[in-house]
This record gives structure tokens, sequence and C-alpha cells, in this order.
């Protein structure tokens, strides 16, 4: 028999205060693949990733809605194990005066920083500042997190996520309010991130956020999946003209897109 997905979700509906705000019919992460989640403000994208986080629990039915490879009951504590999850509201909590790689560190811990109590040991330290050396970042492993520009501070806080290790990294608009330098740097470090085996899904609105790496694209519309499949079916100046609501054309250059 062949092995579940990795992550599974299946007749899954969130709702608030009477008002679906998420309905999925289906949807799979193998392991290993690398996806992008792509569609507009609203469509439904940081609840999908609340979804997969259980930070947001689906109305429940039978068989569960959500599975963890295979499996409906696992641990909330395993299941953050195998997410890394970087989004705009990490790098804002992390906006502090504790060095990087402390804030590193505390993705072993769950916490901001360090624990009071805690005393990381060498083994733990030198996982830190390997996450920080595989997003470029090593130099700023002393430098005070309120201190560094919004880049810097957004690698961090993607090595951070790294640092347990996780089988599957989601990047929620991961360059949401960056200039046109720090974005570059920080897609150069998705493309080496996508490179390095575990899955990986790329939230975000942004069609230029979409790396070469990454080989499949689903599209969300008023909260709900609307097409998934390989990227060069689904990337055309047609569906995101309709996905957008907007007149567009895209352009695609050596695996990178543009809209105009």
């Amino acid at each position: 028999m062949s092995e579940p997905p990795l992550l599974q979700l299946a007749n899954a509906r969130v709702v608030r205060d009477g008002r679906t705000i998420l309905h999925v019919d289906e949807f799979r992460i193998a392991e290993g693949e690398r996806i992008a989640v792509l569609g507009p403000n609203g469509a439904g994208k940081s609840t999908l990733i609340k979804l997969l986080t259980r930070d947001v629990l689906p109305l429940w039915v039978d068989p569960s809605p959500v599975l963890f490879r295979g499996q409906a009951r696992i641990p909330l504590r395993e299941a953050r194990r195998l997410l890394g999850v970087v989004s705009a509201e990490a790098q804002e909590q992390a906006d502090v005066a504790l060095p990087a790689l402390e804030i590193v560190l505390g993705g072993l811990f769950g916490s901001l920083g360090v624990p009071i109590r805690a005393v990381p040991t060498p083994a733990q330290k030198q996982r830190a500042l390997a996450a920080l050396g595989e997003l470029e970042v090593s130099h700023l492993a002393e430098r005070t997190m309120s201190t560094l520009s919004t880049g810097e501070a957004r690698r961090v806080i993607i090595a951070r996520a790294l640092v347990h290790d996780p089988v599957v990294l989601v990047l929620d608009e991961p360059c949401a309010g960056l200039d046109p330098h720090a974005a570059h740097n920080v897609r150069l470090a998705v493309r080496s991130l996508a490179r390095g085996g575990r899955a990986l899904v790329l939230v975000t609105h942004h069609v230029e956020d979409i790396v070469p790496e990454i080989e499949r694209v689903v599209l969300m519309q008023n909260n709900r999946i609307v097409a998934d499949g390989p990227k060069d079916g689904l990337l055309t100046s047609e569906r995101l003209a309709e996905l957008f609501d907007i007149p567009v054309l895209l352009e695609e250059r050596d695996g990178h897109y543009r809209l105009w």
C-alpha cells in the first residue's frame, strides 16, 4: 500500500459567527512537495494555514476532515513539530531587544526567546547557528532583533522556523513589506530551501514570489480552492485575470513570473 500524504484535508469547513470562512473539498501535501497557494486578500489563504497548524479547527465530520500522515488525532505538539511556520505576525512579535541567536533558539522551546529557566545545550546552539547559516545571516547572531532591517529580521524568523527541522515549511507572505533588495534575498533563500528536500508551502498574493523550484500551484478565491495543479497549466494571463478580477498580462522568464 502507498504511504498516506503528509497532510490531507477533505470536506473541511471552518465557520465563524455562522458564516463559512473556508471550505476545502480536498487538499493534499505529499512528503517533500513544493506548493504555492495563490489568491487575492480575503480568499481564505491565512485560514487554510491556520487549519493546517491547528490554530483553527474545522467542523467535525466522520471521517476526520484533517489527517496528518493518515492520523486524525495526532497530538498538537506533534502536529506543530511537523510544521515550521513563518508569518508577518511572527516577525512583529520578534521585534524585541533580544539577540537573533536567542530568537532562533526560542524555536526549540516554543517561546519568543529562551525561557528564563532553560539553558540551551551546545548542540542546540549549534543547531540555531546552522539554521542562521542556512539563511546566510550567521553574522547577525549577536545583533539585537530591533536593530535589524525588515529583510534581515525576516530571514532570522525563517531560521527560527527551521531550527527544529520541520518536515514542511510554511511561508505566509514571506516578502510582504520588503523593499526590492530584501525581497530578492528572501526569494533566493526560498529557492535554496525548496531544494533542501523538505516540503514547502508558499502562501502569497504576489505571483513574483513563486520561485522556479515550486512545481504545483493552488488557486484560492472566495474562501475555496478553485484550481490545483501543475503551475504551467494554471499560471496564465487568463486564469490570473479571473482570479484577481482585473485585466493582467503574465510574463514568464526562466521560471520567474511577473504581472503587468
